[in-house]
């Protein structure tokens, strides 16, 4: 069994997927090179993984745009106390989406609802948070007390840095720590953009989705290192949260392999700030429940 970080009372899993592709197809899945995820993954594969690793709370997360996947989401969430919070998917310019909001809260597992995503990755805009409609509904999100979940590339840092200055009510927290490119000459272009989004202090960031980031095969946790170092110096400890990116992560690690690298890559830190990244700042950013 996988013990938790050193100091830690128990480990949020702020980050994974669940999905069965009969209900939710899953179009970005490549069959062939992207063989190990092509699958379903649901949470009775996940709950022996998590527990045995020390997990005592998730956070699922979308993996498209479809309300009726958040629905099921929630429904998920609420037969089963280890997934604690839900983000889920709404379209961010409805001119509706406070009561398109309200609804997913007023449905099965409702109150698990703790944040909303968009694929900002995937949008050819390359101001797309910077629009005024989209802006309108990030503010809307916030304005129901959730948090609003960044997925970009590390060339969007700067526009999701000026969305989250120009929106200092809503809280942010950045996925996958904006996917630096590691081990390439473009990494200091994403040191400089993660710290000009942490600068504005209602942001977070997670420890996830790294190692699918690495231009090579295998990896090693010191092709990590770089980034996770840097992503403490600019946020610290207590504005940063752990998270599996399971079953995504598949691709490059099992799952308890990943939750020894992130142990190693916080050897260092004291008891207190090792908690924080394990599960503090998950249970505060995004509101859980205590397990």
């Amino acid at each position: 069994m996988t013990d938790a970080p050193p100091g830690a009372a128990d480990i949020v899993d702020a980050h994974h997927h669940l999905w069965v592709r009969a209900r939710h197809p899953q179009p970005w899945i490549d069959p062939v090179t992207m063989a190990a995820i092509d699958a379903d993954f649901e949470l009775v594969d996940l709950a022996p993984l998590a527990r045995a690793a020390g997990v005592t709370a998730t956070v699922v997360v979308q993996s498209i745009a479809s309300v009726r996947e958040t629905v099921d989401l929630l429904r998920v969430a609420a037969a089963d106390a280890l997934v604690s919070g839900v983000v889920g998917w709404v379209d961010l310019t409805a001119d509706d989406i406070a009561d398109r909001l309200d609804r997913l809260r007023a449905g099965p597992g409702g109150q698990h609802l703790v944040g909303i995503r968009h694929l900002v990755q995937s949008e050819t805009d390359p101001a797309y948070l910077d629009r005024p409609d989209v802006r309108r509904g990030i503010a809307a999100v916030g304005a129901a007390g959730l948090v609003f979940d960044l997925l970009v590339r590390q060339h969007q840092l700067p526009m999701a840095a000026r969305l989250a200055h120009h929106l200092p009510e809503v809280r942010f927290v950045l996925d996958h720590l904006g996917k630096p490119a590691l081990g390439t000459p473009d990494f200091d272009e994403w040191r400089r953009g993660l710290r000009a989004l942490a600068e504005a202090p209602n942001t977070t960031a997670k420890v996830s989705g790294l190692t699918t980031e690495v231009p090579r095969s295998p990896w090693t946790v010191e092709d990590l290192r770089p980034a996770v170092d840097h992503a403490l110096a600019v946020f610290g400890p207590h504005r940063l949260m752990f998270g599996s990116d399971w079953p995504v992560s598949l691709l490059a690690t099992s799952y308890p392999r990943w939750i020894e690298t992130v142990t190693e890559l916080l050897a260092d830190l004291d008891p207190t700030d090792r908690a924080a990244v394990s599960a503090d700042t998950a249970r505060r950013h995004y509101r859980l429940e205590a397990s």
